[in-house]
Parts: C-alpha cells; sequence; structure tokens
C-alpha cells in the first residue's frame, strides 16, 4: 500500500520529464485527476486522459515540451506530507517566481492553484509546487 499517492504522482512525472518521455501512466484517483487537470488548465501538461485495462483504471499524462524540446516543468516539489501537513490561510497563500510558478492547493472550494483560491477567499493545504 502507498502511503503517499500524491508525491508518487508527482515523482513518475518528474521522472518521465527527465528523459523526455511523451506520457506516463499511473493508478488512477480522483484527487490524482484533479491535481492533473489544474497542471493542463496552467499549461504544464499537454493533456491527460483515463485508460481502463482489465477492471482497472490508470491515469495516461502527456508531457509538454518546449519547440525546441525544453522541459515546460522545470520543478515539481510536494510540500505537504502525511506526516506533516502544511496548510495557509488566503493572506499566506504563495506568490512563486512572481506569478511563473504554481502553488496546487486543497481547499474547501477543490483543487485550486494559490491565484484562484484568492479569488475565491479561500485558504487550504498547499498539495505542491510546480514551475
Amino acid at each position: 500500500m502507498m502511503s503517499d499517492p500524491i508525491a508518487d504522482l508527482l515523482t513518475r512525472i518528474r521522472n518521465a520529464n527527465i528523459i523526455f518521455k511523451d506520457k506516463v501512466e499511473l493508478p488512477t484517483s480522483n484527487l490524482k485527476e484533479k491535481i492533473v487537470s489544474v497542471l493542463k488548465k496552467e499549461g504544464f501538461i499537454k493533456g491527460y486522459n483515463i485508460i481502463e485495462k482489465e477492471q482497472k483504471k490508470s491515469l495516461r499524462v502527456h508531457l509538454k515540451y518546449g519547440d525546441k524540446g525544453e522541459r515546460i516543468i522545470n520543478h515539481l516539489e510536494r510540500v505537504s506530507k502525511p506526516g506533516r501537513r502544511v496548510y495557509v490561510k488566503k493572506e499566506k497563500i504563495p506568490n512563486l517566481l512572481g506569478s511563473l510558478g504554481v502553488c496546487i492547493l486543497s481547499t474547501p472550494k477543490g483543487i485550486v492553484t494559490g491565484k484562484e483560491a484568492r479569488k475565491l477567499g479561500v485558504g487550504g493545504e498547499i498539495l505542491c509546487y510546480v514551475w
């Protein structure tokens, strides 16, 4: 059994990104799907889809690279961990790299970016940083 599925998701994306793979497949969950949809919306990945093989669903993430083959994702960092949760109030949501980076939060209004959380006026648990 896996103790931190979000860390697993981020590690698989990070590892595939390092070797310039087009896609990466992993076990799916609603939370992972929401995190990946935020990555898509923010332009860090091309897209994703759910594949069903032998009654098992998996999440296929299509990675994105620049015109010259450069990486779009330079940094993926898990912030809140099962052993140490990190929560922020709406006033304290970090602004990464002058808004070039994205902080993904789990809030009462769902999984959103730091910018959206500020707009919605909610704080939450910081899941990860991406830039």
